[in-house]
């Protein structure tokens, strides 16, 4: 009878599932199909963070695989190739287009180095495609040649009958000139297959020139998904229209003499920016405002160079006044004590903080009314509307945030495994620690991420209440900066006190109390179990403070529940963390964090087969091999099968009828 009820209160879901599987046969046969899936070795999940617009060696590590395509490609040929020869070959997987054009203009025989090459890229691809399902697969394969690839991926060169066959296919690619397009396309498909989900645990933006260049990749990637970081919400904040963010964009953009993405990324047009600082800071030496030397700074001029450091004075004083007028209209946020030009006696030219006053290197501010000196001068707020509106009208940066938004959260959970940025506020005992989002709402651990990302979203919808919008606009530059934000978790920013103030004393950014307590079992668990995480093996893994490694600093913490794996993919971090980035693989046998060195150039690796060098730290190993069925793709599919299930029971006890198939 209770079999009968549920039948009928489900009725309506089962007609409609019964037009996707209209016959018994049909939905028997999925059933079957995804039994088998779940006995299927696990995907590989890759999982990166803080890549700061390092767009070639990002670029590098998905063609690589984290290294995982010329490990195969060594147990596969390890005696029958030359280590030059398997260079080659990964080269050529990694970057077909380009290499096939040098091979072609020094391979005296191109039709044998067609015809060998082909049958070891074949080899390759039907290693990495044996752990899913030939549907899967299939879905993986370029139109033009997806019959050809299924044929030489499920045919064994082995037995001879066969092995003409599969001879002949080859033969037939060379001679119908189709050996090139054959090549690059069998080489991204097995790029795609070597990595099945791509998890980014924030901060796309800053620092290295190719933010926009990452995510013109992202947007034609089979899998991915993002946790916000802290750079990447101030982006989402200035493309939102906040003008203290936009100002702190183009400040980190000059600082570390990277205009790339600003300028030629999303048309952003920092003329009247330029214009305005030779008019006001001309005669300013400006020497606590040169860009940092990086690999992009080392190749400017002296004239850029003065240039670069004029505005990037300009616009860090709009930016500290900027931040000012936000904390006096937030009052709640209880941070005026960062009011930084309140506290500057401008005829002394001293500061006082914390009741010790400091001289200050310089305080040459033409544009500050001593009285008001959080007021923008009337040229500074026509400089500010003229940026404002370049950023509002670039069709670019608005898609990649929409892209941020559908492809990003907070947090995220994926087969036992919390993903987040930087923290989960914490108090001093290692409790949740309740944070103001707004005034007369306080939250905590999950709850707190759920209404931050909330907000972050009503910033972008036409339909919020005003007032709301206005304020969701507005604390984007607190999730920047604030002491609580999870996307900081400091009690400051020292910008200010960097740039004018020779006391180092002053640079302290105390960090919260999360940072202190990560390595905690006790902590870590009660994180998880916050926000609902299970299983005997969970970690949380998150990124934001570079792991220094050189000095002997561990990224596995808390007996490995935690995991840091911000290995410091920014050259601007290279010497402090001694390596340029990590990699966490999830694979079927368990946790590898592979650890990178410094790339030197794409056209390095395609000239001279160069790699960057990786090195695998054994995390965590499972005692048996995983499967799809122990994966939450797993408990999805598991459903599945108990709906249709369910339909087969409805038709064979005639609660629906099965339908005539559509031709």
């Amino acid at each position: 009878m209770s079999k009968q009820y549920d039948m009928e209160s489900d009725k309506h879901y089962l007609q409609l599932l019964s037009q996707s599987f209209p016959t018994v046969a049909d939905a028997s046969t999925e059933i079957i199909n995804l039994q088998a899936i779940l006995n299927l070795p696990k995907g590989t999940e890759h999982f990166l963070a803080d890549l700061h617009g390092e767009y070639e060696a990002f670029q590098h590590v998905l063609k690589n695989a984290s290294g995982n395509i010329k490990r195969k490609v060594n147990e596969l040929f390890g005696t029958t190739l030359r280590d030059s020869e398997k260079r080659e070959l990964c080269t050529l997987i990694y970057y077909p287009e380009q290499k096939l054009e040098l091979v072609k203009d020094s391979e005296p025989d191109i039709d044998d180095w067609y015809h060998i090459t082909l049958h070891h890229l074949v080899a390759v691809c039907r290693d990495v495609s044996s752990k899913y399902t030939r549907s899967k697969v299939r879905k993986s394969l370029p139109a033009d040649f997806s019959y050809i690839i299924q044929e030489l991926l499920h045919e064994r060169t082995d037995d001879n009958d066969k092995a003409a066959y599969v001879n002949v296919i080859v033969d037939t690619i060379i001679s119908t000139g189709r050996a090139d397009d054959f090549i690059i396309a069998i080489s991204h498909v097995i790029q795609r297959l070597a990595i099945d989900q791509l998890h980014i645990l924030g901060d796309i933006y800053d620092r290295g020139p190719g933010a926009h260049k990452i995510l013109d990749m992202l947007d034609g990637y089979h899998h991915w998904d993002i946790t916000w970081g802290n750079h990447d919400i101030l982006w989402m904040g200035a493309a939102a229209g906040n003008d203290a963010c936009i100002s702190s964009v183009v400040r980190l953009s000059l600082r570390y003499a990277n205009l790339a993405t600003l300028e030629e990324g999303y048309g952003i047009n920092l003329l009247p920016l330029a214009t305005f600082a030779m008019d006001v800071y001309g005669d300013d030496p400006c020497k606590e405002f040169q860009p940092k030397i990086t690999a992009g700074s080392e190749r400017l001029d002296d004239k850029t160079k003065r240039l670069t450091a004029l505005m990037h004075k300009a616009i860090s004083v709009i930016q500290f006044k900027l931040e000012a007028q936000l904390y006096e209209r937030h009052p709640d946020w209880k941070m005026q004590d960062r009011e930084m030009f309140n506290f500057v006696d401008f005829e002394k030219q001293t500061i006082c903080l914390d009741g010790k006053e400091y001289p200050m290197t310089s305080c040459h501010f033409p544009t500050i009314d001593p009285k008001h000196p959080n007021k923008l001068s009337a040229e500074e707020a026509e400089l500010v509307d003229k940026l404002h509106h370049s950023f509002s009208v670039s069709e670019k940066l608005h898609k990649h945030i929409r892209m941020l938004l559908s492809h990003g959260c907070m947090y995220g959970i994926c087969n036992n495994n919390l993903l987040y940025h930087a923290s989960v506020p914490l108090n001093a005992d290692g409790t949740l620690k309740e944070v103001e989002i707004y005034p007369g709402h306080k939250s905590s651990g999950m709850q707190l991420m759920l209404d931050v990302g909330h907000i972050i979203r009503l910033a972008f919808q036409t339909d919020a209440a005003p007032e709301m919008k206005k304020y969701a606009i507005d604390y984007f530059m607190y999730l920047w900066l604030g002491p609580n934000s999870p996307l900081f978790d400091k009690a400051k920013m020292t910008t200010f006190e960097r740039y004018f103030i020779e006391a180092k004393e002053t640079y302290e950014e105390k960090k919260g109390n999360y940072f202190r307590l990560r390595d905690n079992e006790e902590v870590c668990d009660r994180i998880m179990d916050t926000f609902g995480v299970t299983g005997n093996n969970r970690h949380i893994i998150n990124g934001h403070v570079p792991v220094k490694v050189g000095k002997g600093e561990t990224p596995i913490k808390a007996n490995g529940k935690l995991m840091v794996i911000d290995g410091g993919f920014s050259q601007a971090y290279h010497k402090e963390t001694g390596i340029a980035g990590y990699t966490l693989v999830y694979h079927s046998r368990g946790f590898q964090l592979v650890q990178h060195e410094p790339f030197t150039s794409t056209e390095d690796a395609i000239l001279r087969g160069t790699d960057i060098k990786s090195t695998i730290q054994i995390v965590e190993m499972s005692a048996r091999r995983m499967l799809v069925n122990d994966t939450d793709k797993g408990v999805e599919l598991r459903g599945q099968i108990s709906d249709l299930e369910e339909l087969l029971y409805a038709y064979h006890h005639g609660f629906i009828n099965e339908r005539e198939r559509k031709k």
